[in-house]
């Protein structure tokens, strides 16, 4: 495992793909600003979560989407007696997805984010997804990271090869880590250059009304004040509307400098699963799909993608709902 860590960590940088005029991810005829925030019965329920006791009997909703078939897709939360059984559920939904992206355009693109996320994706480094999914076709990135070396304990590259990558057969090449060794803001360009790079190969779809990356797959955890990506309450990169990767320098949670796919990006994928865990987390959860309130919106109401939502959470999660 450290060979392959050091291999992965010391191998040479892709060419930066120098960043093209590329159309504006907001025509004027766009989406405003206010059109992020999910309609007011985005999050009308509040009665009759289901609790799935038994992962193996869970009855995932299914997609009217032909990208998304028999996928978890309506808005409406599933809620697992432990996040274990969150977990096994995970797994089963994103080997699901990557069959169906697989069969449909040779690849699946998936972004992560960091912290408890990354545990939660344990199960399919375990059999029966081990040896079943097609990881040769997978194209993993990070929704946000932090700017430091990979191999620093800060960095969500490095818990994500701990935990996953250095379980699973994906090929390095199709591991697309920020470029630690580049400033913040550099680190924003050249990430976002190697997203149209992409693009333009045709690894990554894009939106048919923004021409925005389209991933496949976004997981995203929250944080306790409501937090997604690094994108924090009351920011003003909450409305960044031109860049697809952009940098912040003083974030509220060290580390300060980070870099950051912004919501227009967060909001074009074709499958979003929001994953929470923890009682800390509860609150959040009751304002974004509950009845709590909070004093200005927070960034995980602002998620409302294009294609599907699914929530993911554990009983400690949903306990005030």
């Amino acid at each position: 495992m450290a060979s392959s860590f050091q291999a992965l960590l010391h191998a040479p940088l892709r060419t930066r793909t120098p960043i093209r005029t590329h159309t504006p991810p907001f025509p004027a005829s766009s989406r405003s600003p206010s059109s992020w925030f999910p309609p007011n019965n985005h999050y009308s329920f509040r009665a009759n979560i289901p609790t799935a006791h038994d992962p193996k009997k869970v009855n995932i909703f299914k997609s009217k989407s032909s990208t998304s078939a028999n996928m978890a897709t309506e808005n409406r939360p599933r809620v697992f007696d432990s996040e274990e059984a969150l977990s096994i559920s995970l797994a089963e939904y994103t080997a699901d997805l990557s069959e169906i992206f697989v069969k449909q355009k040779g690849s699946f693109t998936v972004v992560v984010s960091g912290g408890s996320l990354i545990k939660s994706l344990r199960k399919l480094t375990e059999a029966p997804y081990i040896d079943s999914v097609n990881w040769s076709k997978w194209h993993m990135f990070w929704v946000d990271e932090r700017v430091v070396p990979k191999d620093h304990p800060d960095s969500n590259y490095l818990l994500a090869f701990d935990q996953f990558l250095s379980k699973v057969p994906i090929p390095s090449e199709n591991v697309h880590a920020i470029n630690d060794t580049l400033s913040a803001e550099a680190a924003a360009d050249d990430y976002e250059a190697r997203i149209v790079h992409l693009v333009d190969n045709g690894i990554i779809n894009t939106s048919e009304t923004t021409r925005i990356p389209k991933f496949d797959l976004m997981l995203l955890g929250m944080g306790p004040d409501g937090h997604v990506a690094s994108l924090f309450p009351g920011h003003p990169l909450l409305k960044e509307k031109t860049k697809w990767v952009t940098f912040i320098k003083e974030s509220p949670k060290p580390p300060p400098e980070r870099i950051t796919f912004t919501f227009p990006v967060i909001n074009s994928s074709a499958n979003i699963a929001l994953v929470v865990a923890g009682a800390g987390k509860a609150h959040p959860v009751h304002v974004a799909l509950g009845n709590g309130q909070e004093a200005e919106v927070l960034p995980v109401q602002m998620v409302a993608p294009e294609g599907q939502l699914a929530w993911f959470l554990d009983k400690d999660a949903a306990s005030k709902l």
